[in-house]
């Protein structure tokens, strides 16, 4: 099945939103700062890294949970490669990348690589995988483990699909020990189905309007 594309419209100068699901890719407020506080810090990062340490993500939209975890790497020093996996069912275009990450000044070194499609991109210090189709299948017939797990799909309200039970038990099968889980939702259902997959789960403070949010450790 040919993979689909992402359905969008620009509100508020270069914010992209999915007219499929109805939510913004990225903070309303700024989308720099929440992922440094929900999907960095909310997995103990940037002090876990290592060589090799694989960040696996659901929603790779933008792009911009990459680029701005790739720079944290760089700041800080380590030695060796970062590993990068994430899954999304609907990849943007180049131009439409482009616009978004331009808003932030981060465009050049992502868009001169992504094709719109997805796939394996090397940077050096990093290698990032882009998986595409809907996780539900191609989470499972992944052969990877993740040090740490970015939970970025659109609102579980509105994109059900990317937070439902088994999901969560795929994204616990597929992380290594003792590796961890953040995401910016506080939802009951998504908390407890990470529980039941096997995180010890715990709420603690959003970022910007959103009180809570969740992260979790594989026990």
């Amino acid at each position: 099945m040919q993979d689909q594309q992402a359905d969008l419209e620009w509100r508020d100068g270069d914010v992209p939103v999915s007219t499929r699901f109805d939510d913004p890719y990225f903070s309303l407020e700024n989308g720099l700062d929440e992922t440094r506080h929900v999907f960095l810090a909310g997995n103990g990062l940037p002090a876990r890294f290592c060589d090799g340490f694989h960040i696996g993500e659901l929603g790779f939209g933008t792009g911009l949970n990459f680029v701005v975890t790739l720079a944290a790497w760089r700041a800080a020093g380590v030695a060796g490669v970062l590993r990068f996996t994430s899954f999304e069912a609907y990849p943007m275009s180049v131009d439409e990348m482009a616009r978004a990450l331009g808003a932030f000044g981060l465009s050049d070194e992502m868009v001169a690589v992504w094709n719109g499609r997805g796939g394996r991109f090397d940077f050096g210090d990093a290698v990032l995988e882009v998986v595409t189709g809907d996780a539900r299948a191609t989470l499972p017939a992944w052969q990877g483990k993740a040090d740490a797990w970015f939970l970025d799909g659109f609102s579980p309200a509105k994109n059900p699909e990317l937070w439902d039970a088994d999901l969560m038990q795929g994204v616990a099968d597929h992380t290594a020990a003792h590796g961890t889980v953040a995401t910016y939702t506080a939802a009951g259902f998504v908390r407890r189905g990470l529980e039941a997959a096997g995180f010890d789960v715990s709420r603690i403070s959003g970022y910007g309007r959103k009180r809570h949010m969740t992260v979790g450790t594989l026990r």
